[in-house]
């Protein structure tokens, strides 16, 4: 069962070109328009758990970063094949 914040995560990133990603701002402004601020950490978390099940990549300075250990500002984009 999905939430709606990975919902949200997935549905833009599909939109996006191949090997793009997101900021995580966008996503909470598009459940929640006005408040949008009061949801970044839960969409964080909400990306750190899909990063750990290898439905997207968080990236810290355009590089891949452990989504158990990063800092600071994110993006956010699906996995690339190889």
């Amino acid at each position: 069962m999905t939430s709606p914040i990975e919902d949200a995560i997935l549905s833009i990133l599909a939109e996006q070109p191949a090997g793009k990603s997101i900021d995580p701002a966008q996503v909470a402004k598009q459940l929640q328009p006005e408040r949008w601020q009061r949801i970044l950490g839960q969409v964080r978390s909400t990306a750190v758990g899909m990063a750990r099940q290898g439905q997207v990549v968080i990236l810290r300075h355009n590089k891949p970063a452990d989504p158990d250990s990063f800092k600071g500002v994110y993006r956010i984009r699906l996995p690339q094949s190889e």
